[in-house]
């Protein structure tokens, strides 16, 4: 089907979509979880063929962990949608109230943005959690995953889309573009009569070319340039634990740690230590200084201080102090996950209120960014955006506001 009907269809189906309650979204949220773990032999199936055409490829380890599927993780992909049905639906939600001098009274209401476009790379999860959430909020969705996960992908639409038609709902609540072409993708970007917003999620590259070629209004999300400061009034027992999280638990995450700032007056006896932590899994590259301190390792280049490595690579610079940390993370950072660890709360203060990001963390690991962990339940994407939504976007992210204005017959004199 070409990608002008897809769209078409989606927009159709939305105003229906609006109607259902929160009732009946939840029980189509919770048959979806039952299908998906009654027919997990096909998702595995699916998602074999991808992970054999990626060893093909030579994908490397940490981009693979994004898209590989197992019993394990598809089971907690149909709890999460527990998760989901346990939440408010805003829809319909009365942000405020007030009454005019006329004696209109004029609520702000939640109401569905009407349809969501998906635009993202190896994450076959991205496909369930973006179906989900755009279901619950009373949006229809158009989905174009990535050709590493196609398979996997049209497996979990196939099912979802089985499922509402048993429920006898539309299965065009949730559609994906199957095609793989250049092309398709191109023509997405341009289809503004239809979708009401484009949300790109994955690298930087397909991040910068959906911002410089979509027709729709894009709602951004941010690669993941990210980074811990360690201040000279720091604990080696937290510090290098935190780090070691934020670089090694998932490196193929946006979430996860990119580049480390380090206080100059403890870097000499800092930065070995952390090597020594880390070194049998992580590639160290440095500044100029901590080349001299950890010498034989690669030096960091201008273009590598803005660069999401999604890798067991760890950027390791030098700085003069918690003022300097600022600066460099508001100039080099991508605005998604910054934290600084420190005992001294003046240091913690001056970071928290000035560093531009969009989460920002004392004493903690940049990767609780994310919408489980913040309570959101499956999040659609960390918009790094000031505009609309700012950092994880669940539910609420997925309206828009309604003007209901009630008179008595007031008209304007």
């Amino acid at each position: 089907m070409d990608v002008t009907t897809i769209c078409q269809q989606a927009k159709a189906a939305s105003y229906s979509l609006q109607t259902l309650t929160t009732e009946e979204k939840n029980t189509i949220l919770l048959a979806f979880g039952e299908a998906l773990k009654a027919r997990m032999a096909e998702i595995l199936k699916a998602n074999e063929r991808d992970l054999a055409e990626a060893r093909k490829n030579q994908m490397r380890d940490s981009l693979k962990d994004r898209l590989v599927l197992d019993e394990e993780r598809i089971l907690d992909m149909a709890d999460s949608l527990k998760d989901l049905v346990a939440l408010k639906d805003p829809v319909g939600q009365v942000d405020e109230t007030w009454t005019t001098a006329e004696g209109l009274v004029i609520s702000k209401v939640r109401v569905p943005i009407g349809v969501l476009g998906m635009i993202y790379e190896a994450r076959p999860n991205v496909t369930l959690d973006a179906g989900a959430i755009a279901l619950k909020t009373g949006n229809t969705v158009v989905l174009k995953g990535g050709k590493e996960a196609i398979h996997t992908n049209i497996a979990i639409v196939e099912i979802l889309q089985d499922t509402l038609r048993a429920l006898g709902y539309n299965k065009d609540f949730i559609q994906l573009i199957e095609s793989t072409d250049r092309a398709a993708t191109m023509a997405f970007m341009t289809m503004k009569d239809y979708v009401d917003v484009l949300i790109p999620r994955g690298s930087e590259r397909l991040i910068k070319s959906v911002m410089e070629h979509s027709k729709i209004p894009v709602l951004e999300t941010g690669a993941g340039n990210c980074h811990i400061f360690v201040d000279e009034e720091s604990r080696d027992t937290m510090s290098i634990p935190i780090i070691d999280n934020a670089k090694t638990q998932r490196p193929s995450v946006c979430n996860a740690l990119e580049k480390v700032l380090v206080h100059e007056a403890i870097a000499g006896d800092f930065i070995p230590r952390l090597h020594e932590a880390l070194k049998d899994r992580v590639t160290f590259k440095g500044c100029p200084r901590t080349l001299e301190i950890l010498p034989g390792i690669e030096a960091l280049t201008e273009e590598e201080l803005y660069k999401e490595f999604l890798d067991y690579v760890l950027g390791v610079i030098v700085v003069k102090d918690y003022r300097a940390a600022v600066d460099h993370i508001n100039r080099y950072s991508s605005s998604h996950s910054e934290s600084i660890i420190t005992d001294n709360l003046e240091h913690a203060r001056y970071f928290l209120d000035r560093v531009m990001s969009s989460t920002v963390y004392h004493n903690a690991s940049t990767r609780f960014t994310d919408g489980g962990m913040f309570g959101y339940g499956a999040e659609i994407g960390i918009s790094t955006s000031k505009l609309h939504a700012r950092g994880p976007m669940g539910l609420k992210e997925m309206t828009t506001i309604k003007n209901v204005v009630r008179g008595t017959g007031q008209v304007r004199k």
